[in-house]
Order: C-alpha cells, then sequence, then structure tokens
C-alpha cells in the first residue's frame, strides 16, 4: 500500500508558510516537492491466472512503472484474485474501498457496484472489434470512466475480455431451442440471471475459481466467457463444444483507486495514465493476435466449434430483445445510445 514519509519539522514548516502569508506561494511547491519523492509498494489484483494476456498486460505496467520511476514504484502482482479470496467482486469493492490499489476486472463485475456498467456487455450490442474500438475510444469510453470515478476508480485504460462464447458438455448449440433447461453459470450480475433465464437455461452463479470442479462434477452443464479465459483455464478438459456467437462483448478496465491516484503529484499522475494506457492497449493487441492460435489450440483438444450463420443469430437476438425493453431505464437511454454508436 501507499507508503508515505512526513516529518515533524516537514509538518512545521508547512504551517509556518501558511501562517506566515507572505504570498510567496511556497506551501503547494512544497507539497508537489514532497509527493513527487513518493515510493509506492502497490499491490495489483487480476482475476485469471499468469497464463492469460491480462497478466501479461500487469506485467508490462510492473516493468514499466519501476523503469520509468527509477525503482521509486513497485508494482506486485497477485493473478486468481489471491487478494480477495478468488471473488472477483470483493476485488472491485477492495478496490472502490482503497484496500486494493489496482485491478484489472471486466466492466461484469463492477455491474455490483452500478448497474449502468452493464451496458457494455448488453446482448449482440457489437458485431465485431471494428465497432468496440471506436466507443471505447470516444464518448462510451468517457461516460464509462465518469461513472468509475463515481465510485471510486480512476480508469487508466480498457482492455479486453473479449465476446464471450458460449461452452457446454451437452450438445452443439444452434438456436435458442437447444439452450433449453441447460444449466449455465454466468457472472453474478442480474442482467446475465435474466438474460439467460430470457433463454431459457437454469443459469447459476458462482465465482470463476470454482467453474472448473463444477463443470467436472457435473455439477453445471457450461459457462460462457472469451476465448482468451476458456484456453488458459483449461476448460477443453471438461467442455466438449462451444457456440461462437459474440453475443456479448467483455471490456476490461485498468482501474487505480481514485484516492490514491488523487494523492499523488502530477507527475505520477501523468506516468500512470500514460503506461496504464499502454499496458491496456498492449493486452487488446496481444489477445486479439493470440485469439487464432488458441482457437487452433483448442480444437487440437478436442473443442467441437460452432459459428451460427445470419439466420441463426436472428433467432437469438429476437429472443433476447426483452432485456433493452428492460434494462434501458436502468442503464440511461444516452449512455445506451453511446455505447449504439448514435
Amino acid at each position: 500500500m501507499l507508503k508515505k514519509k512526513f516529518s515533524i519539522a516537514a509538518m512545521g514548516m508547512s504551517v509556518a508558510l501558511i501562517l506566515g502569508a507572505c504570498g510567496s506561494g511556497t506551501s503547494g511547491e512544497s507539497a508537489e516537492a514532497e509527493a513527487e519523492g513518493e515510493e509506492y509498494d502497490l499491490k495489483m489484483s487480476v482475476t485469471v491466472s499468469e497464463s492469460s494476456t491480462w497478466y501479461e498486460a500487469a506485467e508490462k505496467l510492473k516493468a514499466d512503472l519501476a523503469e520509468e520511476s527509477d525503482g521509486r514504484i513497485n508494482l506486485e502482482l497477485f493473478a486468481n484474485e489471491q487478494l480477495s479470496g478468488g471473488d472477483s467482486g470483493k476485488a472491485v469493492e477492495g478496490l472502490a474501498k482503497g484496500t486494493i490499489d489496482l485491478t484489472f476486472n471486466s466492466t461484469i463485475i463492477y455491474s455490483i457496484l452500478d448497474d449502468r456498467f452493464g451496458v457494455a456487455s448488453a446482448p449482440f450490442l457489437f458485431n465485431s472489434t471494428e465497432e468496440v474500438d471506436p466507443v471505447f475510444n470516444g464518448e462510451g469510453g468517457e461516460m464509462l470512466k465518469g461513472i468509475l470515478a463515481e465510485k471510486g476508480v480512476q480508469a487508466l485504460g480498457y482492455g479486453q475480455n473479449g465476446f464471450r462464447q458460449l461452452t457446454n458438455s451437452k450438445l452443439e448449440v444452434k438456436s435458442p431451442e437447444d439452450l433449453k433447461g441447460l444449466k449455465i453459470r454466468i457472472p453474478g450480475i442480474t442482467m446475465y440471471t435474466d438474460l439467460y433465464r430470457q433463454l431459457g437455461t437454469d443459469p447459476q452463479t458462482m465465482t470463476f475459481s470454482e467453474v472448473f470442479t463444477a463443470l467436472q462434477q457435473g455439477t453445471i452443464d457450461g459457462q460462457e466467457n472469451p476465448i482468451d479465459v476458456i484456453h488458459s483455464s483449461k476448460l477443453a478438459e471438461v467442455q466438449d463444444y462451444i457456440t461462437m456467437w459474440n453475443y456479448s462483448y467483455d471490456p476490461l478496465v485498468l482501474g487505480m483507486n481514485k484516492k490514491l491516484y488523487d494523492s499523488m503529484s502530477d507527475e505520477d499522475k501523468e506516468l500512470f495514465d500514460r503506461l496504464g494506457k499502454e499496458a491496456a492497449d498492449f493486452q487488446i493487441e496481444i489477445a486479439r493476435e493470440k485469439e487464432a492460435k488458441q482457437i487452433e489450440e483448442l480444437e487440437a483438444a478436442g473443442m467441437q466449434f460452432y459459428t451460427p450463420n445470419e439466420e441463426e443469430l436472428a433467432q437469438f437476438k429476437e429472443a433476447v430483445q426483452p432485456i433493452y425493453e428492460k434494462y434501458t431505464d436502468v442503464w440511461g437511454a444516452d449512455l445506451l445510445k453511446a455505447f449504439q454508436g448514435e
């Protein structure tokens, strides 16, 4: 956590400068000089394993911060939500409260703090990454950053968990009818629960750290996640089928506790802004580069891939329209329009 060094002499000097009212402005300069000399030992939580692109990006941020601060800023990384007992929800709560300094978390998890975060993962909102980037680099991303700030989080950049795909151990899913009765693990947010009930499944919520074992034991039939997570978590060992339907985009937030960020010197704020965005952009780049190879490896491991055609996708899109009717007011019409590119 943040290490601050205040001496009695330095505090006395600050008081004297203020009371002296000499008009020199040196009190502000003194505070800035003090902040510029800070040493930081920070803790960062990453939801998934060390083999993920999320962790690679966190390692880049750690190395870049150490190099550019001459070792003054140290970032300790914790994979698999070790800082929150495997619970992603507790991780973002800890980030907002300041018990965790930085995290790489999905906006889906942020929905426990505010339902508006769910707008980014609205069903079939985007068709491809070409539609995603202008939104997060534009008004949608700025509006999301403002909501994060309200919750005590400084957004340094947006990464990509990617389009969420469906896996299961029962059958090849080609239509909404195929989903009927399947026990599908979903993240614990209300919008996804409503969505999967609308599709006729029996949605199950649990922390991601429990998913592999639940699939292995048959407690659940399937789950949904982007390719990077499916691959890095070795789900091919416990799942036979995957439907590539791009039904929900899953952005990541490289977030920092806002109180910590605000306490820093302008120089250090600029450092975190710049290096944080570079790390997030790097994560997107390598995630997109690796996906084709990860798909090949999942196929080699025995997973059967199915990509719905336009007619089949139209059936899924029609089936989930009630979600928009229910959640437009929850998300806010203006925020939804920003994410729809309108």
